[in-house]
């Protein structure tokens, strides 16, 4: 069932230049959940396992193999609307782990049933939004003018959280992605 994230796309109701996947999406989740794990560790004296964060960035979307990429403006448009989108969620979680051999599934619950709280999961909600943020940035300089509203509220909402990785990242890494492979090479 994993590897059926590769069908899902996002960003479901904006006209896109290129479709992402949650699979796809998951993997850079990941990689930037280990670099703002390792920015907290090295420039900010945490203590977090990088390898953890990441491997739980690249689980954080399982559930949507069940139940689609339900866009954000859906799924927190009131509570009635997210409470129940959470109890569709917990059930996919649950439907998923049971098609795990009994003796793995304890193993597998805390990265598909996944805490809402703690630093772990801080990392992975900030990568998660600055990933969004790479695909509003790319869509722009694709000529997409669709994500120009979604970028500013993807950087607001990561400002909004208040964490001095996740501001590092955006001003040491986020640059790059305007620019071409080439330009990239020149720096």
């Amino acid at each position: 069932m994993v590897s059926r994230m590769k069908y899902i796309s996002r960003w479901a109701l904006m006209r896109n230049t290129e479709q992402e996947s949650i699979s796809e999406h998951s993997l850079e989740t990941a990689v930037i959940a280990h670099a703002l794990a390792l920015l907290r560790n090295k420039r900010l004296g945490g203590n977090v396992d990088a390898d953890r964060v990441a491997l739980l960035a690249v689980f954080h979307d399982v559930p949507e193999i069940l139940t689609g990429d339900l866009p954000t403006p859906v799924k927190y448009y009131n509570p009635e609307i997210r409470d129940a989108y959470k109890k569709v969620e917990a059930e996919a979680q649950e439907r998923l782990l049971s098609m795990l051999p009994s003796d793995l599934r304890d193993e597998y619950r805390p990265l598909i049933c996944q805490e809402e709280s703690g630093e772990e999961y801080m990392l992975v909600k900030a990568a998660d939004k600055i990933s969004a943020l790479i695909k509003c940035i790319e869509e722009e300089k694709a000529g997409n003018t669709e994500f120009i509203v979604a970028k500013e509220a993807a950087l607001k909402s990561i400002r909004k959280m208040n964490m001095p990785e996740a501001d590092m990242f955006i001003e040491e890494f986020l640059p790059a992605f305007s620019l071409t492979i080439d330009e990239q090479g020149d720096s």
